[in-house]
């Protein structure tokens, strides 16, 4: 995963804790308020490719369900 990558699904992971949403819905919502918030933060720009990074980061959702979430 490429080092932004890593840093926004490292924010994806604690808003979802703050939020108790655990669903797919609620996590694919996150993840592009979070790209929303590092696009306006000046982070990513145009020239960067959000939808492969949303796809990046919407393919961690099993392995966030099945590491982070079963452990609560």
């Amino acid at each position: 995963m490429e080092p932004i990558v890593q840093e926004i699904f490292e924010l994806v992971k604690v808003k979802m804790r703050e939020q108790a949403a655990y669903s797919r819905d609620a996590y694919r919502e996150v993840v592009e308020e979070t790209i929303e918030y590092y696009k306006e933060k000046g982070y990513l720009t145009d020239d960067d490719n959000d939808e492969f990074i949303e796809e990046q980061l919407l393919d961690q959702w099993e392995w966030l369900q099945e590491k982070v979430y079963s452990e609560e």
